[in-house]
């Protein structure tokens, strides 16, 4: 087996004339470009933009109608709850529960003597 040889300037600039010459060949051997297929690529990429801006919008839309059904629904809930709570008997101090329960006692007593 031989032992590795370093190459020479002239070596490495051989092998890369023959490099360039072979990139070149490549691209002369590409076909042409064709601005029809070029163009119906660009009007096929533009229609599946519009496509999903049209979705986006669409789900922008939904979100929306959904958020305002719920601020509906908490609103009516917040509406029954007050009616709710206006219909609730308030909550009496100690003080004035036996006030009313002393009240209610004389009355009694008022009525039971005025017989």
């Amino acid at each position: 087996m031989a032992a590795f040889k370093l190459p020479t300037f002239q070596d490495r600039q051989a092998a890369a004339a023959k490099a360039k010459s072979a990139a070149l060949a490549k691209l002369r051997d590409k076909p042409p470009v064709d601005e029809a297929a070029v163009a119906a690529r660009a009007a096929k990429r533009q229609e599946k933009e519009a496509a999903a801006a049209a979705k986006r919008e669409a789900q922008r839309q939904e979100r929306e109608q959904a958020a305002e059904a719920k601020r509906a629904r908490a609103a009516e809930a917040a509406e029954q709850a007050a009616a709710a709570a206006a219909k609730v008997k308030p909550v009496l101090t100690p003080e004035e529960q036996k006030a009313l329960r002393d009240a209610r006692y004389a009355a009694r007593k008022q009525r039971k003597s005025g017989k």
